[in-house]
C-alpha cells in the first residue's frame, strides 16, 4: 500500500482520537485536516518500516495542544467591546519632540555634541568618555555642561530635566 493510501485508511481512527480530545465534531473534523496538511507537508520526515498510525496520533495530539495553548490568549471579542476599551498614547509628541531634540544635538559644536551623547545618552562615566575623547577629565565635564545649557537654550527648556529625559528616552530608543 503506498503511504497515501495508508493515511487514507486511518483518517475514521485520527477523527474518532480528534474527537476524544476535542469533545467537538467541527472542532475534530478541523483538527483531522491540520494533521494531514502537516502530515503530508512533512512526509519527506517519516521514516518507512516504522509506525505511521503512532506517527499521525502524535501530529494529531501536538496540534491539539498547540491550539488549545493559543486560544487560552486569545479574547473572545465578537462585538469588539474588549478592542473599544483598549487605548494607546499617542506616539507622535515624542517623534517631534525626538526631532527636536535631533535637531538642536546639531545645533552644538562637534566635540560637546560627542561629550554630550557619550555621558548622557550611552551612560557612560566621564572617567570613560575622557578616555574615549582622549581629553582631561574637567574637559569631559566642562563640554557636558556646556551642551546642556545650551540645549536648553534652543529647545527653550525651563527645566534641565526635560532635556535629561529626552536624552534617556532617545538612548533607550535607539
Amino acid at each position: 500500500m503506498e503511504w497515501r493510501d495508508e493515511v487514507v485508511a486511518l483518517i475514521p481512527a485520527l477523527r474518532a482520537f480528534a474527537w476524544s480530545l476535542s469533545r467537538n465534531g467541527s472542532d475534530a473534523d478541523d483538527l483531522v485536516q491540520d494533521t494531514l496538511i502537516k502530515a503530508w507537508s512533512n512526509r519527506e520526515k517519516f521514516q518507512p518500516g516504522t509506525n505511521l498510525r503512532a506517527w499521525l496520533f502524535t501530529i494529531l495530539r501536538n496540534t491539539y495542544y498547540t491550539t488549545v495553548t493559543r486560544r487560552r490568549r486569545e479574547v473572545s471579542d465578537e462585538n469588539g467591546e474588549y478592542a473599544e476599551t483598549l487605548t494607546a498614547p499617542p506616539s507622535q509628541d515624542w517623534s517631534i519632540t525626538l526631532r527636536s531634540l535631533q535637531a538642536a544635538l546639531q545645533q552644538l559644536p562637534d566635540e560637546h555634541r560627542e561629550a554630550l551623547i557619550l555621558v548622557g545618552a550611552a551612560g557612560l562615566s566621564y572617567e570613560e568618555a575622557a578616555e574615549i575623547c582622549g581629553c582631561a577629565l574637567g574637559t569631559i565635564k566642562s563640554r557636558v555642561n556646556r551642551a546642556r545649557a545650551r540645549l536648553l537654550r534652543i529647545m527653550d527648556a525651563d527645566d534641565p530635566a526635560e532635556v535629561l529625559m529626552v536624552e534617556t528616552r532617545t538612548a533607550a530608543s535607539a
